[in-house]
C-alpha cells in the first residue's frame, strides 16, 4: 500500500487450471454483485480495534465489487471508488494470476490496516473451495476477525 492508498496485490493458484470454471472471456469490467458466488479473490480491511470494515472482489472477469461495513456483516453499502481497478490475468496449464491495481478511497487510506485476504475457485464441476490467510474455527467466513490476520502499512512507515 503506498502512502496515497494505492493497492496492488498478485493472487496466485496453482494447479490444474483446466479444472477451475473461468470466464470465456473479459468482460467490459463494471462494479456486479454477488461476484463471490463464482471464481472471486477477495480484499478485507479493518482499521486496527474499529469494527467498520470493507470488502473489495475481483473477478477474473474484469469485474468488481467494493462494500463498506459498518460492523460484522451490518450495515453493508456500496464503496465509490475514484477510478475502476485495473484488473488483469496471467493463465497457463498449472497457474493462474490475477493482479489488481485500485486506490482506495479516502476514508480508508490509512497509516496502517488489518487485512484479509480471500479467494473463491469455483471447479469445473460447481464444487467451490474457499482459501483465507485466517479462518476462524468452524464454518469458513471472511468476514470474521481472525480473518483479518495481514497488518498493511503505508509504504514507508
Amino acid at each position: 500500500m503506498t502512502k496515497a492508498g494505492t493497492i496492488w496485490l498478485r493472487y496466485h493458484v496453482a494447479g490444474k487450471v483446466e479444472d477451475i470454471k473461468l470466464p470465456d472471456n473479459l468482460e467490459q469490467p463494471e462494479r456486479r454483485d454477488n461476484l463471490w458466488q463464482k471464481s472471486c479473490f477477495e480484499l478485507f480491511l479493518r482499521e486496527p480495534g474499529k469494527e467498520r470494515y470493507c470488502e473489495f472482489n475481483f473477478s477474473p472477469s474484469g469485474n468488481w465489487a467494493a462494500y463498506g461495513f459498518s460492523s460484522y456483516r451490518e450495515g453493508m453499502a456500496q464503496i465509490a471508488l475514484a477510478q475502476i481497478p485495473e484488473i488483469s490475468m496471467d493463465v497457463s496449464e498449472t497457474h493462474l494470476a490475477l493482479e489488481v491495481t485500485f486506490g482506495l478511497p479516502d476514508i480508508w487510506t490509512h497509516d496502517e490496516l488489518d487485512a484479509g485476504l480471500s479467494a473463491v475457485i469455483e471447479m469445473q464441476n460447481g464444487e467451490k473451495s474457499l482459501w483465507a490467510l485466517g479462518h476462524p474455527a468452524g464454518k469458513p467466513d471472511f468476514h470474521h476477525r481472525d480473518c483479518f490476520s495481514l497488518k498493511m502499512k503505508a509504504m514507508g512507515h
